[in-house]
């Protein structure tokens, strides 16, 4: 197959690269970084101009890995916000169907669509209620995908992703953790501890995406991408500073992070059905996370 990722530098893109360029597949990359390599196109952060890698090629696959993944950011640049995950997935879109209406298109939603749950695990059919801007961008993107799917017959998915983490992330709670730690034994965080999340493992997450564009139908549709696993921040973090060895006191202020959920299980059935199972347990996915930072010493 054609591949085409765009944000192919970032965290996930880079990922996805390497899982199917291991497996013989033909990938072209796409990203702000002005690299000079065969199958790499440099792409003008301001203004995107997403024609110019539909103009030459055709691709059977593509896979947009850009935009932002920060509540807080989407509070504090909303229209930046906007334009990374809604104003470029429709560029994305109108360009697909312009130059190359038979490529599939993977977008990123995310969990934050569904805001507060009402109920757990969380089903793709639970109400969708962000409590962020970046949630309700995201929501609006699977909308734009939706459209193009429905009136203009273009093959559209949109993964909401959970808690995804693993080597090359610098942002979010482990690498947060870790920043933390380099200055002091003693951190205090957000919240409880008592808060849930569901993390996947980026490898997964790749697997994830490999048996979506093997088996699933592309009509505009949504699923859940994560392990279906409810567990404590207190734990994760635990699991976290014992993979590093490091005797680090933490405790938790209490204090609600403006746009956090409380708790989340996603109900993954839909990601089952296609030959989903998790390699890699928390334990084994943070031992390799906190491997890759300590080699970037």
């Amino acid at each position: 197959m054609k591949i085409l990722i765009i944000g192919s530098k970032g965290f996930i893109g880079s990922h996805c690269t390497e899982h199917f360029e291991n497996k013989q597949h033909s990938v072209f990359q796409a990203d702000i970084t002005n690299e000079n390599k065969e199958n790499y196109t440099y792409l003008e952060k301001e203004n995107t101009n997403f024609e110019q890698l539909f103009i030459t090629q055709k691709y059977d696959i593509c896979i947009n890995a850009t935009g932002s993944a920060n509540v807080a950011f989407s509070f504090q640049n909303p229209f930046i916000d906007f334009n990374l995950n809604v104003a470029n997935v429709s560029k994305i879109l109108d360009t697909i169907y312009k130059h190359n209406k038979e490529c599939k298109f993977i977008n990123f939603s995310s969990a934050a669509v569904y805001g507060n749950p009402e109920y757990l695990p969380i089903d793709e059919n639970h109400p969708l209620k962000p409590i962020s801007p970046y949630g309700l961008h995201k929501l609006q993107s699977e909308k734009l995908l939706y459209e193009y799917s429905k009136f203009f017959g273009l093959k559209t998915i949109s993964l909401r992703v959970f808690s995804a983490y693993g080597e090359g992330l610098k942002k979010q709670l482990f690498w947060d953790l870790y920043q933390k730690s380099l200055k002091n034994n003693k951190i205090e965080l957000f919240g409880t501890g008592k808060e849930t999340r569901d993390f996947i493992y980026i490898k997964d997450l790749v697997r994830a995406i490999d048996l979506i564009i093997q088996n699933e139908e592309f009509n505009g549709n949504q699923i859940n991408v994560v392990n279906g696993e409810e567990i404590t921040i207190n734990e994760a973090v635990s699991v976290f500073f014992n993979a590093f060895n490091k005797n680090v006191k933490f405790e938790f202020s209490g204090d609600v992070k403006r746009g956090d959920p409380t708790n989340w299980k996603a109900d993954i059935k839909k990601l089952q059905e296609i030959s989903y199972t998790k390699k890699h347990t928390l334990k084994a996915g943070l031992t390799n996370y906190a491997k890759w930072i300590e080699e970037l010493k």
